[in-house]
C-alpha cells in the first residue's frame, strides 16, 4: 500500500524506532513526519519510506486537518495517536 499524507505510520528503523507517527507531507522518497510529543509539528521528521511501516488510515478530524492544511496542534496529534496506538506505546499520551 503507498503511503499518503495523513496516514500513520510506525517506525521501523533510527532513535524512534516503534514509534507511531503521522504523515504530515510526502517529497518523493521522503516523508516528513511528527507525533506532537518528540517530532513537533514545528520540526517534523524527515525520514525515508523504507525505514517506516504503514499502521493505519483512520478517517477524523485531525487526518481532516492535515488533508485540508488547517491550522493543527501538537496535542491533536498526541490525542489520536494515543487513541490508536494505547497498547504499545505509553510515552506517546497527552
Amino acid at each position: 500500500m503507498d503511503i499518503a499524507r495523513s496516514d500513520i505510520v510506525k517506525a521501523s528503523a533510527g532513535r524512534d524506532k516503534g514509534k507511531l507517527l503521522f504523515v504530515l507531507d510526502v517529497e518523493g522518497d521522503f516523508l516528513l513526519l511528527a507525533d506532537g510529543k518528540t517530532r513537533r509539528l514545528e520540526r517534523p521528521k524527515r525520514k525515508k519510506r523504507k525505514h517506516v511501516v504503514f499502521q493505519a488510515r483512520v478517517d477524523c478530524r485531525t487526518t481532516e486537518k492535515i488533508r485540508s492544511g488547517d491550522r493543527l496542534s501538537n496535542s491533536e496529534l498526541r490525542k489520536t495517536l494515543a487513541q490508536l496506538g494505547g497498547d504499545g506505546n505509553p510515552d506517546q499520551e497527552g
